[in-house]
Parts: C-alpha cells; structure tokens; sequence
C-alpha cells in the first residue's frame, strides 16, 4: 500500500535520577556521600533509507520512544544511557509538529540523518553536593525530563519535472513512453493512486526525473477526489509539464482545464503559479486534419500570450514527445538543480523552557552570570557545536530578553558571560 502521510507520537528518554546514598564500611566511620549520577535519556533520530518509498509502517505503529536512562547507585554507580531510536523513512519526508504546522525538520538533501528529539540529561548524584560546611548532603539532581510531541510525516517526491493534468488525459502513458517506469494504465479515473517516478534519459546525455502527479480535479484544493492529498508532491519540482486532452475525448473544453488546474495549483500554493510550465497537447492520434489545426491554434492563442509554450503530442504514437522534452531539458539547464530542501521553522527545544524562570546577575568586573531552569534546559538540549545549534542559542538570548538585561546591568564588549559550564566573551 502506497502512503505518503502519517501521524504518530515521539518521545526521547528521560534522564535518570542522581542517587543519595553514603558510605558505610567497619573502619570508615566518616564515609561520605556516594550517590552516582542518572544515565542520559537515549535521543530520538530520523534517519533516510533509500529502499523505502512509502509511509505505510507508520500506519500501523504510531507510537516511538527511547529508552530512558537508568537512575544512579550507591557507592558512586553510574546509571546507563538509555538506547537511542532511529526512525527509517522515505527520502522526501517532511516532519511537521502537529500543532504547529511548522517544519521540524526535511530529509531530503545532504540531510540524512537528523536529531529531532534529544534525551534527558542525568541527574547529578549526592557526592557532587558535598562542601565544607554540608558534609552529608541528603539530596541529589532529578533526571532532565523526556522531550515529546506529536509529528505529522509528508512525503513529499523528489522530482525535476511533475506531470500534472485532469484524470485519463494519458500522464500515465506519456510517462510509459519516455521513462522505464511501468504505471498502471486503463480507460477510466483515477488510474493512479499514487505517485509514479521515472527517469528520462536523452541521446546526447543528460536526462531529469519526472512525476507523474495523479488525481487533479476542480476541488482537489479543497480536498475533493484525490487531488489533495497528492498536490504536495508538486512543491519540490522545478518544472511543470500541463498535459491535456486536447482531443476532447471526455467531452471537455482543453482551454478550461488548463485554466482549471492552474487554479488549483494557485489555490493550494501561491508558490506553484511560479514553477515554469510546458503545455502539452495530447491526443494528437485522435484528430485529424483541420479538427487538429484548429484545436492547437486556440490553445496556442490562450496560453502563448502568457508565455505558457504550447507542444503537440500523441503520448500514443510518440509524435511531438521529442521536442517536448528536449524544451524542458533546456529549462532545466538553465536553473539550478540543486532539490528543493524546505527550511527549518520548529525547533523542539523550545518545548518547556519558554515559561521558566532565569536570574541575570554581575558577579564582579568584567563577569556577569546567568542562571535558572530554563538556562540549564536549553544548554541541555542544544548542540552548540552546531551552526544551526549556536544559531538557536543566539535567538534564545535575544528572545528571552537575556542580552537586553546585560545591557542594562553594564555590560561591555570584551566581558565575560558565564552559563553554568560554559563562559563566552560578549560582543554585539
């Protein structure tokens, strides 16, 4: 079964918990503090594995977590990580937070591995409280909680060209004929279900991939027939080839669908109307003489105005296919094919730190300090050695308002910030 979207539940591991405890021997009457540290909650990862093409798994188990870490032990006993999950989809998969809609992350592209959920921190155990004037600390740092949500996955194809058009006017044919792709073909609706890839290859080299995008009709926007759910697949193609039936073999009007489908296309995505597009008029095997003449003029004088070239073709017989592609082969050329890779809009680690407390204080000249919850969170779950990482940390500084209250407590360029363990020079 074909499934290009699911929705399910992920949950990296909690942190485990530091332990109290003290030692106790004959000859140690004194022993101290002895509480071992929690385990790291495992992380939660999206990896792409290039032998899957569907969603279909994620229908039947919605539900993912890691494994959580184990709390800490007496006489300085670590607890263990826990195991880390790797979820394998489809490249083209798309996570989105359910909430939201916004972008969680897009695995297409060089990524193919991405950390989306990372595990807890461990607690610190009661040895690490132990100072001069509390010898026997009775209390020891709770594990980080887990990170969960609820994620929508899209698979979106990854194509050059996308093939678009109402249901029977031959995109299944057409694909057939220029690529090695074998799709189901047959005399009514709704054929395909599902998207169909193939590769062109062209006698002087060089080639594209096209798609063939099934089930546009008036509505799909609107969620009608099948259109809806397969119109996604259009946003990464960089060329649109518009085939119609321009034989009117169903009894419609070739001008009006085109204007129809666009409409769609518009409709659903503003963005789409941009996407260079090739009409193709098919059916040619089917007229004759004058009928053909005059069916490709109107259509030449509605859609060339606008700069929408217009080619002939039998997806039967093959005539006009050539020209065609070599058309779109010359578009391709002069755009950059590099695959569409959507932006990052969501970031996890956002979670539950927004509503809790941090204090901003100068310690000394030069020093200045900030502490709290939500600090200590943030540094958990930010891989600052990242660029994208440095570059939440950057956001959350100003968005927390973190910078301004440096600013207002003195704070020149040169002088020293201190989070917890790590200290950076301050500079605007």
């Amino acid at each position: 079964m074909f499934a290009d979207r699911a929705e399910i539940y992920i949950r990296s591991g909690k942190g485990g918990d530091g332990h109290v405890s003290f030692r106790r021997e004959k000859y140690v009457p004194a022993g101290g503090p002895d509480g071992g540290d929690g385990g790291k909650g495992g992380d939660l990862y999206f990896e792409v594995d290039e032998g899957l093409n569907t969603l279909a798994d994620f229908r039947y188990i919605r539900k993912y977590a890691a494994e959580d870490g184990q709390n800490g032990g007496k006489k300085k006993c670590s607890g263990k990580d826990g195991k880390d999950i790797v979820l394998k989809v489809p490249p083209g998969t798309v996570i989105i937070e359910k909430d939201s809609g916004k972008i969680v992350a897009d695995m297409s592209g060089d990524n193919r591995k991405e950390l989306v959920l990372r595990g807890g921190r461990g607690g610190k155990g009661n040895q690490h409280y132990a100072t001069a004037t509390m010898q026997a600390p009775k209390y020891a740092q709770p594990g980080q909680s887990a990170m969960e949500m609820t994620v929508r996955l899209e698979l979106k194809v990854i194509a050059d060209v996308g093939l678009v058009g109402f249901p029977n006017v031959g995109k299944s044919t057409l694909l057939s004929r220029v690529t090695n792709a074998t799709p189901k073909i047959g005399n009514y609706h709704f054929t395909t279900t599902s998207p169909n890839l193939g590769v062109v290859d062209l006698e002087e080299g060089g080639g594209f991939v096209i798609a063939d995008i099934p089930g546009l009709i008036e509505g799909a926007s609107e969620g009608l027939g099948l259109g809806h759910q397969f119109l996604r697949h259009i946003e990464r193609t960089k060329v649109i080839i518009h085939l119609v039936d321009a034989a009117s073999t169903e009894g419609r009007d070739p001008i009006e669908d085109i204007q129809t489908i666009n409409a769609e296309l518009s409709s659903y995505n503003p963005q789409l109307a941009k996407i260079p597009q090739v009409i193709a008029a098919n059916k040619l095997d089917v007229l004759y003489g004058e009928d053909e003449v005059d069916v490709i003029k109107k259509i030449k004088d509605a859609f060339e105005p606008q700069g929408l070239k217009v080619f002939p073709i039998s997806a039967v017989s093959g005539k006009g296919v050539k020209e065609l592609l070599y058309h779109v082969k010359g578009i391709l050329d002069n755009m950059d094919r590099t695959p569409i890779v959507f932006e990052r809009e969501f970031f996890p680690e956002n979670i539950r730190i927004s509503e809790e407390p941090f204090e901003v204080w100068k310690e000394e000249e030069h020093l200045y300090v900030v502490e709290g919850p939500r600090i200590e969170r943030m540094l958990g779950y930010t891989n600052l050695e990242s660029e994208k990482g440095f570059v939440f940390f950057q956001n959350f500084m100003r968005d927390n308002g973190i910078l301004e209250q440096l600013e207002e407590l003195g704070i020149q360029e040169g002088d020293t910030v201190r989070m917890y363990g790590l200290q950076f020079d301050y500079y605007k």
